[in-house]
């Protein structure tokens, strides 16, 4: 067989092999036979929310299950068509024999992320908060250049993107942004961007033209439903309402409509300024730390089902997931995956990012990634 052929082949195996170590393939099996004897019980659907969970689980693992074994099963069959092929003489036959295997190969990628993306929440709408490390122009400038990234990643595949909270640098960049990102599978795509990135660069700001180190760090939580329960006791908050920074205006400048809500027991601090009315932006302020103390939540379960389970911290600016270096002619390489690009707000083109996609795949294959110090 050519040697195309067997490179599309070998990287269809990879993904495949990959697609069954993120179900847990045998349980993924087990647990498929037990929804399917659950559905044959009369009895399931005398209560109606556990009928539907039931049958939305059945749903999912028997797409997955089945699209695994439909790439497969096609797989071998193209093999079996070149190899005949071959045998014969028939080079149009091979040729689109390695096209069907090009095309399959592309199909199965799109299936390793989607099972890659198959956790609680991946695919709820999301916050994304920003927030400028120390440092003042230099971080704040980096965390505004963040949020436009951000911004035009989630635009260019076709998400809705809302501003719910803004607050402007004094001389440039921004101090803090939250952005409410809404699509399919927003969670899942970007909760890998959670964290603290570094920006090495020769500053703007600077006379001397000296080299200069920022840091802004990165929240993303899921939205949550109606049917995720969360209690919050009232005696717990801190509720501050300010007036809202950004464009003018006769109303939203001119009154205390942004809220900001502290959970004093996490320390969880929330805010919105997006909407004229005190009481809206309170509610989505609310919803907002319903969010973080779920992600919280989730990311505690996850901790302890890993296996190299061990203690962790909240983010910390010592302990960044990401470095970046701003070149000349403003190309911006990230040191995590060393892709390089021609100016910070494509760092994040692609159908899928490459920073996402190397995370996505870490959190199956286990392998750990170093960030290059270029101090």
């Amino acid at each position: 067989m050519r040697a195309e052929a067997e490179a599309h082949v070998d990287h269809i195996k990879a993904a495949l092999d990959l697609l069954r170590r993120s179900l847990d393939w045998d349980r993924a099996l087990r647990r498929l036979d037990e929804l399917n004897a659950r559905v044959e019980d009369p009895t399931l659907w005398d209560n109606q929310k556990m009928a539907q969970d039931v049958m939305r689980e059945r749903t999912r693992l028997d797409s997955s299950i089945g699209a695994t074994r439909a790439i497969e099963q096609e797989m071998t069959d193209t093999v079996e068509l070149i190899e005949m092929a071959e045998a014969e003489g028939d080079d149009a036959l091979v040729d689109e024999g390695i096209a069907n295997l090009q095309a399959l190969a592309a199909r199965a990628d799109r299936d390793k992320v989607a099972a890659l993306l198959a956790g609680e929440a991946d695919g709820n709408d999301t916050y994304l908060e920003i927030h400028a490390g120390a440092g003042g122009t230099e971080s704040q400038d980096w965390a505004e250049m963040l949020l436009r990234m951000y911004q035009r990643w989630a635009e260019k595949h076709g998400y809705k993107v809302e501003m719910i909270e803004y607050q402007a640098g004094e001389q440039a960049g921004i101090k803090s942004a939250t952005l409410l990102i809404k699509g399919e599978n927003a969670y899942g795509y970007a909760k890998t961007e959670s964290g603290v990135h570094r920006l090495v660069r020769i500053s703007p700001y600077d006379s001397s033209a000296r080299r200069h180190t920022s840091f802004s760090s990165v929240w993303v939580y899921p939205v949550i439903d109606d049917n995720i329960e969360i209690e919050i006791k009232e005696s717990d908050l801190k509720i501050d309402t300010y007036r809202a920074s950004g464009a003018g205006g006769q109303h939203v400048n001119t009154t205390d409509s942004a809220v900001r809500i502290t959970h004093v027991p996490s320390g969880i601090i929330v805010a919105s300024q997006n909407d004229r009315s005190q009481h809206k932006n309170r509610a989505t302020a609310m919803n907002m730390l319903k969010a973080r103390l779920y992600e919280a939540e989730l990311r505690r379960r996850e901790e302890e089902a890993s296996s190299d389970y061990q203690a962790k911290t909240e983010i910390g600016w010592g302990h960044q997931i990401r470095s970046y270096v701003l070149q000349p002619y403003q190309l911006v390489k990230d040191l995590r995956t060393g892709v390089t690009s021609t100016a910070p707000g494509d760092v994040l083109d692609g159908d899928l990012d490459p920073f996402m996609a190397a995370a996505l795949s870490q959190k199956v294959t286990g392998e750990t990634v170093e960030v290059e110090d270029v101090d």
